[in-house]
């Protein structure tokens, strides 16, 4: 690997030919595929598997093959490529410890775009569960997306195409006799199922499993105690009255201020008249600013009257309302994030309304919002997809 690094496949070709011992003989029983693995090295797995192939299922003494390696440290995505293109029954294989296939490894770490990568590849992989009766589903609701269930989640490559397994996996049940959707139930709420502390239980012992001498991500296990609710709590509060004082100071001062046509001798308006009302009311980007800003101003409201519990005397009657506190806090943190993204929609219109007669002004008021949702998008991307 040192001399594909340098730059010298031709050496790296070479030292395959000379020396037998190349392919094995590394620490921990790993070979020099595993370590090209190891370095995220596309060109380098390349160059080994023209001059010895079979090295694509050779295990180290964890029973981790080379693809293992690279699922579980999240390669990039040319490396599993590779590695699967050569041998796609390598994607089979279950570690020692688990029974657990690259593909689920993926899934533990929260590497969706590995996981899309994989199963692009070898659809059928996805069958497997591990020595827990654990499979793809319940460990992506491990790590806490939206929904496990949802197919959009396997749009990326057009995996829901060929991915026609994944209805027989929500009806798979684990150890626990759990299926994907009741364990993604029971990390978020107390309510729905009492087997949730041997599902904590599970996830601290595979939080202490290793591959290639790096540790698997930490899980986002519930953390429901009063304090910390109370911490989110009063965060939302601060958060949804900020919303609502700034979008209702928005609606009273509106852009580019109100028409007034009361001279001095005028004691009294004209029956009819246009006083009062915004002088930009025509424009199209006005209009969208009211509303957005009206839609800012109602979800934060919300948000406020959902902590505060003031309808809960009108609503007890109906089971949709009958909330817990961490589902307030869940469906609360969402209203909030489209209240922001509408409070942001709001300033960057009410800005091109005012900067419209300025173009090099303007300029700024086309990037707010496209500024914005590239910066969320990034750092989505960078959690989810890694």
């Amino acid at each position: 690997i040192a001399a594909r690094r340098r730059g010298s496949g031709r050496l790296l070709t070479l030292l395959l030919d000379k020396f037998k011992s190349t392919a094995h003989g590394g620490p921990h029983g790993r070979t020099a595929l595993h370590a090209a693995a190891m370095a995220e090295d596309a060109e380098a797995i390349r160059v080994i598997l023209k001059k010895k192939g079979n090295l694509t299922k050779e295990r180290d003494e964890d029973g981790h093959t080379p693809l293992h390696y690279a699922a579980h440290l999240g390669s990039r995505f040319s490396v599993v490529e590779e590695l699967l293109k050569w041998d796609v029954s390598a994607a089979y294989i279950g570690d020692k410890k688990w029974g657990m296939t690259p593909l689920l490894m993926a899934a533990r770490q929260g590497y969706l775009g590995t996981v899309s990568k994989i199963l692009s590849l070898c659809p059928d992989c996805c069958e497997k569960v591990d020595n827990e009766g654990l499979n793809l589903l319940h460990y992506l609701a491990f790590r806490g997306f939206s929904n496990p269930l949802r197919p959009s989640l396997f749009k990326p490559g057009g995996i829901e195409i060929v991915y026609g397994s994944v209805k027989n996996l929500m009806e798979l049940e684990d150890a626990f006799g759990m299926t994907p959707q009741e364990v993604y139930n029971a990390l978020r709420s107390r309510k729905y199922h009492h087997k949730q502390k041997q599902i904590i239980d599970l996830l601290e012992k595979i939080g202490n499993d290793q591959v290639a001498e790096e540790p698997v991500r930490r899980f986002p296990l519930p953390n429901d105690s009063t304090e910390s609710l109370e911490k989110k709590r009063e965060a939302h509060l601060v958060v949804a009255a900020l919303i609502a004082t700034v979008t209702f100071a928005a609606a009273i001062t509106v852009p580019g201020g109100l028409r007034t046509e009361k001279g001095p001798e005028q004691s009294t308006p004209k029956k009819g008249s246009e006083q009062g009302t915004p002088f930009l009311i025509q424009e199209v980007a006005f209009k969208a600013f009211v509303i957005t800003n009206v839609i800012a101003f109602i979800f934060s409201v919300s948000a406020l009257t959902t902590h505060f519990g003031v309808l809960d005397n009108l609503l007890a009657r109906f089971s949709f309302w009958r909330l817990t506190v961490s589902d307030r806090i869940r469906s609360v943190s969402g209203v909030l994030g489209y209240a922001t993204l509408a409070m942001v929609i709001a300033f960057s219109t009410g800005s091109y309304v005012v900067l419209k007669s300025s173009p090099q002004l303007n300029i700024v008021s086309y990037l707010i919002c496209p500024g914005f949702l590239l910066s969320m998008w990034l750092i989505l991307n960078a959690t989810i997809y890694e």
